[in-house]
Order: structure tokens, then C-alpha cells, then sequence
């Protein structure tokens, strides 16, 4: 049997699947959520998900076709398991590709929070804990952990040892940063930055990594490259997925994703000092590159198929990490996380993460009663956001909307924001988009911002544009508000109020389900 059709056995059949261990009951609507992360590094997550029989092992694919094409099957679907390849032809006995970890169940898992929650109440959830006021504990220095139990340098340094896939088949080579997170520290500032970007393998002992503009581990490069230095790097590849969803998210500037992380787990990230450049290792990660890029050295990095569903960048010429050092742990285990077209893993688990920053951010500008944002999976969770406001006064809707695009966690690459009424559900697209189709004017609701921060990965960029660096794009604020000064007077919405809701669901909800065989 092919690994391929392992796999879609696996996911046909039945998931039995118990209660959360210590995740507690769903709290009552206004209670503050319970909450606690119950793992500390990845394989302790791998084994609460078995226990939630939320993931399936696939034995014998190969890293040239099969992992990449399980990949793009399950990523797809939100409700598929997380997928545990070992045995993979040609490489040790061990080594493991774990791909797929944020969907089902196991999300809540992940950060922390009770089974049930809706993915809106998840979001809220993470939001209410622990991202309204930020609480970071310093990492922790230790002097040994398991990252240490292989350490390869000189002569044994080789990364296409390891299990990386093709994740694509029109992609440029093997990408061993996909499920990762880069390392730098500013040679000015002197603070530690936690990002994920991009890592391709060029041979043995070099990386190429794509960073995109004004993200913060960019910001780094640029600086080392002004200078004329080499800009020490590691990269994590196969860490702690809740340090992944942190370096996945956009943080304040000058602040240290690895301390976020304690501030979430509520105790420090262990770390030892690489031996190459004293830059921070997660004690319990996987994997890990430590390496320098010196100025000026440049390899064709590219094509890879990336979040908005294209290969927007192409092939061009990027910074080369040498590497230094390996670090891994016995049996290692690579966390994979290829961007597919959306709506795709990624873009789910940054719907939360970024859903939750952009209310954040919108209410501390001082826009009141936002009472939901979310970055839709349809979109990558970046081209199209959806805000409901509870509307105070003339203005208020063309407000939020203006600052949601441009506030630090909506800002990149976004294409279009819908305000609406709080009596819409902004992460049913069927829902938003009715109210936009109903309660906004093309002519008169519609604001566009232009020269706005967007990316090459923007298949909609003009080439020359893209050519000359010039990255930008226009945003479109919808306002699908019912208009302030008539709101009163505006068409009845034709839906049961909640109370016949609630009586029918329990009256006739048995019509919704599966009539049984006659």
C-alpha cells in the first residue's frame, strides 16, 4: 500500500478522540476562559495530539514526491489530522516530518484553551489572556538541554541529511523553513528578533532565506549589511509550535518573541548560547542552523509557492547563510508548514493570532466598542479583513476601518477591509459579504488608500514595479455599516429573532441531520 493511500485511509476512517487533558470546561458567556498550554516543546504536543487521536503516522514517503503531496491534501481541510511521516527512504532511522499541526481540536490544544471554542471565541480567547497586556518574561540561560544531544560542525555539517521535502513540485529546491523561525539580533539595538521566513536548501553547508521588506528580521539584515558585517542567524527548525505561532505574529518592535512565549506559558524559554555566535537556542527545539551571512554574498534563491497561492516572487538573487553549526536532537523531528493556496493551515492559524493583534491594536488607538476583527483564511488572514463596531457616531465605522488597515498587524499586504454592524458575524465570509452587498454603496462607502506596504509575494504587483522595488499596493475600506444618520430606518434584517432561533433549532433541529437508512 503507497503512503498516499495510507493516508487517505487514515483520514476516512472514524476519530475517536477523549476529553483534553486539563483544557477544563467551556467557560459561561462573560466568565474569563481557563487556559494553560500543557506542553513544553514539541514532543509533548505530538502526544496530546495522539490523545486527542488527532494524528496519523505515515511510513515509506518519499521527501522528492509524497510528503509534499499528503501535505497539500491535508492542509486544505481544517477538520484533517496532523500527519507524522517516518521512515522516509534514504534518510536515518528516526527522523521525522511532522506537517499539519494547527486544525481540528488540536488548535485549542496549541494555545491553550477549552475544546469547544468556535474559532471567533478561540481568537477572543487569546486576545483576553494573554495579548491585551503583553507580560513578557525574559529567556532563560542554561548550559546543556537536548538541542545538544548532536552537535555537527566542520566536515559533518550536511542539511540535505534530513528529511525536507519538495513541498511543491514547481518549487526551486528543498525548504527546510517552512514550520521554522530565525534568530537575528539588532547590531545597533542590541535586541533579539524571532521570525519566520523562508529557508531553502542550496547544498550542504548553505541556505539561501527570503525576508520580505519592514519585517523586523529584514530590518536586521539591512543594518549588518550597511555596515559591512556579517549578520549571525539560527534558524529553529523544529521548535515548540507555540514559539511558532509567536515568531509567526506581528509583535512590537524591540520586543523579544522568545520572552513573549514565557509570557504566555507563564514561565522562561530555556535557551543555550550557540557555540558559533552566542545567539539564544531553545533548550528543547529539534533542530537548529547557526550560521553567519556575510555582505554582499548572494545565490538564486526561489521559485516557492507561497501564502497567496502564486509564485509571486519568482527567482532572484538573496543573502546566503552559511552554516556553522547543526545542532539536533536524537530521532529529530522537522515541524514542515509549506503555504498552499488558501485557505490552508497557514492561513487558519494566523486568522487567530492576527485576528486577535488587529483588535488589539485598533482599540488602543482609541476606537471603542470593535467587537470583533477577523483576517479571513480566504485571504491568507492578510487581503481581507472583516471589523464589526457597535456604532457610537458619525465617523466611527470609516475610523476602524482606516486603522485596521494601517495599524502594525494589518498593514502588510492587505487588500480590503469591511466594516460592519456587530449584528454580522465577521468570520462567516457568507455573512460579510451579504452585508457588504447590501448595506454598502459603491460609490459613496468605499475609501481607497494608496502607496501601501505590501510584498513581492503580490502577484498583482506590475513587474516593472516589483523591478524598481516599488512593493505597493492600494487598500479598499468598505464601510457596510447601516448608515449612522438613517440607521434607524433602515430595512429589517428577514431572520428569526434569537429566541424563535433558539425554539426552532430545538423544535425541528433533527431535520438537519443524516435521515437514517430506510
Amino acid at each position: 500500500m503507497s503512503a498516499i493511500v495510507q493516508l487517505a485511509d487514515a483520514m476516512g476512517s472514524p476519530m475517536g478522540v477523549p476529553a483534553q487533558s486539563g483544557a477544563g470546561e467551556a467557560p459561561a458567556p462573560g466568565a474569563s476562559p481557563a487556559h494553560r498550554i500543557a506542553y513544553e516543546d514539541l514532543r509533548e504536543w505530538i502526544a496530546r495530539a495522539e490523545a486527542l487521536g488527532e494524528i496519523r503516522h505515515v511510513k515509506g514517503a518519499s521527501w522528492q514526491e509524497d510528503i509534499g503531496m499528503a501535505a497539500e491534501l491535508v492542509q486544505h481541510d481544517e477538520n484533517a489530522p496532523c500527519v507524522l511521516f517516518d521512515e522516509v527512504p534514504g534518510c536515518r532511522e528516526g527522523e521525522r516530518v511532522l506537517t499539519n499541526f494547527f486544525g481540528g481540536r488540536r488548535k485549542n490544544m496549541t494555545l491553550g484553551f477549552p475544546l469547544e471554542y468556535s474559532k471567533l471565541e478561540l481568537s477572543q480567547a487569546f486576545l483576553d489572556s494573554y495579548m491585551r497586556e503583553l507580560k513578557p518574561i525574559p529567556h532563560q540561560w542554561v548550559e546543556s538541554g537536548p538541542i545538544l544531544e548532536n552537535v555537527l560542525t566542520g566536515a559533518d555539517i550536511d542539511i540535505t541529511r534530513f528529511p525536507v521535502p519538495l513541498w511543491h513540485e514547481g518549487d526551486g529546491g528543498r525548504y527546510v523553513g517552512t514550520g521554522s523561525y530565525n534568530i537575528t539580533r539588532d547590531p545597533e539595538e542590541n535586541w533579539i528578533n524571532v521570525g519566520t521566513y523562508r529557508v531553502m536548501i542550496h547544498d550542504a553547508r548553505t541556505l539561501g532565506f527570503y525576508m520580505s521588506p519592514g519585517k523586523h528580521g529584514r530590518i536586521h539584515r539591512d543594518k549588518y549589511q550597511a555596515r559591512g558585517e556579517p549578520m549571525p542567524v539560527v534558524v529553529v527548525a523544529g521548535g515548540d509550535p507555540l514559539q511558532f505561532l509567536v515568531a509567526c505574529s506581528e509583535m512590537p518592535y524591540g520586543v523579544c518573541e522568545l520572552d513573549i512565549a514565557g509570557g504566555l506559558r507563564g514561565k522562561a524559554v530555556k535557551v543555550v548560547k550557540g557555540r558559533v555566535t552566542g545567539l539564544p537556542i531553545p533548550a528543547n527545539a529539534e533542530i537548529a542552523i547557526e550560521g553567519w551571512v556575510q555582505p554582499g554574498k548572494r545565490r538564486l534563491e526561489g521559485p516557492f509557492g507561497e501564502w497567496t497561492g502564486y509564485y509571486g516572487s519568482d527567482v532572484r538573487e538573496e543573502p546566503v547563510l552559511d552554516i556553522a553549526a547543526i545542532y539536533h536532537r536524537d530521532d529529530p523531528i522537522l515541524l514542515g508548514c509549506p503555504p498552499q493556496r488558501p485557505p490552508e493551515e497557514q492561513a487558519r492559524y494566523r486568522a487567530i493570532t492576527r485576528s486577535a493583534l488587529i483588535r488589539k491594536y485598533v482599540l488602543q488607538a482609541g476606537v471603542p466598542d470593535v467587537t470583533a476583527v477577523w483576517a479571513h483564511e480566504v485571504g491568507g488572514s492578510r487581503l481581507l479583513l472583516g471589523v464589526s463596531i457597535r456604532q457610537r457616531y458619525p465617523g466611527h465605522s470609516k475610523q476602524a476601518g482606516h486603522v485596521a488597515a494601517m495599524c502594525h498587524a494589518g498593514a502588510y499586504a492587505g487588500k480590503y477591509v469591511i466594516v460592519v454592524d456587530d449584528d454580522v458575524d465577521v468570520s462567516n465570509l457568507e455573512d460579510l459579504v451579504w452585508a457588504m452587498c447590501t448595506r454598502s454603496d459603491p460609490a459613496s462607502s468605499i475609501d481607497i488608500i494608496r502607496n501601501t506596504w505590501s510584498t513581492p509575494l503580490d502577484p498583482r504587483i506590475p513587474p516593472e514595479e516589483k523591478d524598481k522595488g516599488n512593493n505597493t499596493n492600494s487598500r479598499a475600506i468598505i464601510d457596510a455599516c447601516r448608515p449612522f444618520h438613517w440607521r434607524e430606518r433602515f430595512p429589517r434584517v428577514n431572520m428569526p429573532s434569537p429566541e424563535v432561533a433558539r425554539r426552532a433549532m430545538e423544535k425541528f433541529g433533527y431535520l438537519l441531520k443524516p435521515a437514517a437508512a430506510g
